[in-house]
């Protein structure tokens, strides 16, 4: 079977990329606008570092794209993740939710706050944190005190919830936004993936305290390296600014700092190529979607294999295309990823399990038998908008 599965696999990649022989590979940039002309000009101003037009007005692109009122470009989505969860008050010793069938990047941004991971799972319909699941949980684990919730287990105060957007389909945004409001844990959104996701008629977000945003080389959206600040609170804007500018305060001439911060903002010739790439946003997630149906379409004739569709009252960028195997086995699985890099074809499974790393396989966490689940059979098939 797992022969047939190979050809047929390939077969499917081929046709609906358009490309018949010859590697294919993953995801790579769509640059087809003003990326050069926009990066040539930082060189020749010689604005080329955290200062200059293209940093700003890309932030005010991403806040038309995505409706949230601020938007903070930071250069990577790590380190937005770790400033949004800073902002969130997440403190040395709290416990922050997050799913395990995540990017490494998630933890990592919970543990430089010298906080501890606390791993739930997911549901099969959206690949983000199952909002049932999260509050049969809470009610069990979970012990409401005068100053927030608490891990009646460990003693320790369960501060925010980080929900990912999974390979740029949408969470269940407003149930887990109604978990949050009533344990009174903040909702902060991983939406790395997600730049032209929306949940109901909204881009993805608006429900979370906080959003973070990647733009790293294989993203829908590159600007090389990089990421953003999303928020709709005046304050928590000011404060992501003056975070990941190393706590400056602003002076002609003056270095004075008056607190302990980052030097994380975004250099001005990524955000040169950014702003092109926005320009084209609207063209990209047509062709993402373009492809994501055809792959749809030609998955469903296969019997073993189930091509993962966006749930109902979402609209995904489909930005990494999934597909889920059916009766296969892990060894089975890992055989087709084998063959298809072999024959020049790059797929890949979803991420490791984040509480099975060696760093967090000691974090608390809830039964995770979903996240097994799909970790055992989800492969990602080649997603380029250039296709």
């Amino acid at each position: 079977m797992a022969d047939r599965l190979v050809s047929q696999i390939e077969n499917i990649i081929r046709k609906a990329s358009g490309i018949e022989h010859g590697p294919i590979v993953l995801h790579e940039p769509f640059f087809n606008g003003n990326e050069r002309q926009y990066v040539v000009d930082c060189i020749d101003t010689n604005w080329v570092s955290t200062v200059g037009k293209f940093v700003n007005l890309f932030e005010q692109l991403l806040s038309r794209v995505t409706g949230v009122k601020h938007s903070i470009a930071t250069v990577n989505g790590t380190a937005a993740l770790h400033i949004c969860l800073i902002l969130a008050g997440v403190q040395r010793d709290e416990e922050v939710l997050s799913q395990a069938l995540t990017f490494v990047a998630a933890p990592n941004a919970i543990s430089y706050c010298g906080a501890i991971p606390h791993f739930v799972d997911v549901s099969p319909v959206s690949l983000g944190v199952c909002p049932d699941r999260l509050r049969e949980y809470l009610k069990k684990i979970g012990e409401a005190k005068a100053d927030g919730l608490f891990n009646r287990h460990t003693g320790r105060r369960i501060r925010a919830l980080l929900v990912m957007h999974t390979f740029g389909h949408p969470s269940h945004l407003d149930e887990l936004k109604q978990v949050c409001d009533e344990f009174g844990i903040a909702l902060i959104e991983d939406a790395a993936e997600a730049i032209g996701s929306e949940y109901g008629k909204r881009h993805v977000g608006h429900h979370g305290l906080l959003s973070a945003l990647s733009f790293n080389g294989n993203k829908i959206l590159t600007t090389g390296g990089g990421g953003a600040i999303l928020t709709n609170d005046d304050h928590l804007a000011e404060r992501a600014r003056h975070l990941t500018t190393t706590g400056k305060v602003s002076h002609q001439w003056e270095y004075y700092h008056d607190c302990v911060a980052y030097n994380y903002r975004m250099p001005n010739v990524n955000a040169a190529l950014g702003c092109a790439q926005l320009e084209q946003l609207s063209e990209i997630l047509t062709k993402k979607r373009l492809l994501a149906s055809r792959y749809s379409s030609e998955f469903s004739k296969v019997e073993d294999i189930t091509f993962f569709n966006e749930m109902a009252g979402v609209k995904s960028n489909y930005w990494l295309n999934a597909i889920m195997l059916k009766k296969v086995s892990r060894q089975q699985r890992n055989h087709l990823l084998d063959a298809l890099n072999d024959d020049g074809i790059m797929v890949r499974p979803a991420w490791n399990l984040a509480n099975t790393l060696p760093m967090y396989k000691n974090c608390p966490s809830d039964d995770l038998s979903v996240s097994l689940r799909i970790e055992e059979s989800l492969i990602n098939v080649p997603s380029s908008p250039s296709f």
